[in-house]
């Protein structure tokens, strides 16, 4: 390691222990192996969350059919 280098983590508050330190580092490498960068592109939207949202259920003498349907 180059002793002119900047440490790759830096604790700025607080006492990690060793044990905590080594679980962060593992965290870190393992996104970095993984090779899976931020490409900006927007979720598809079959994936948006408004698709998962239940429509409120409606009153009157049909709405005990309605919530047994889907969507």
């Amino acid at each position: 390691m180059d002793e002119g280098a900047e440490p790759a983590v830096r604790v700025v508050k607080g006492a990690p222990t060793e044990e905590e330190l080594a679980a962060l580092v593992a965290a870190i490498a393992s996104r970095v192996a993984t090779g899976s960068p931020d490409t900006g592109e927007r979720p598809s939207s079959w994936a948006a969350y408004w698709r998962s949202v239940r429509e409120p259920l409606r009153h009157g003498p049909t709405g005990w059919r309605d919530s047994a349907r889907p969507r």
